[in-house]
């Protein structure tokens, strides 16, 4: 059975989903069963795929409060092979903000909400889903 917003990877093309409706049988894709990405919370040495939040000054924030969300303590690499896909908060109303990043782009986003984030989750095209619960 899925559960909403987990994130499912087809191993053979590449394919990423969602799940946006909690739902029985099994994701299956190029004839084989779609893997649940695991959300890693922790890794060793050099932190580059944590996200780090930090709170924006408020004539910034058009009204609501703004978060610049930022991955790693050490800025992760955005190259061509090996980048950030997206960056995600969650709402304390489980509304869901997300932002694409691309390779050039900076490790970072904006986002300006009026609930409290809970959660922030970002993918990395190599190392995988990584998340911090607030």
């Amino acid at each position: 059975m899925t559960e909403k917003n987990q994130i499912y990877k087809c191993n053979i093309c590449g394919n990423i989903i969602e799940i946006l409706h909690t739902g029985a049988g099994e994701l299956v894709c190029c004839g084989e069963p779609m893997n649940l990405l695991e959300e890693k919370n922790q890794e060793k040495g050099q932190e580059k795929h944590l996200p780090v939040i930090e709170k924006l000054p408020e004539n910034v924030c058009k009204g609501s409060d703004g978060y610049k969300i930022k991955v790693g303590e050490i800025a992760h690499p955005m190259e061509e092979n090996h980048f950030i896909e997206w960056i995600e908060i969650q709402t304390e109303d489980g509304k869901i903000g997300k932002k694409y990043l691309k390779p050039g782009n900076t490790t970072e986003a904006e986002f300006y909400t009026k609930k409290e984030i809970l959660e922030i989750r970002i993918y990395c095209n190599i190392h995988g889903l990584w998340k911090i619960t607030l």
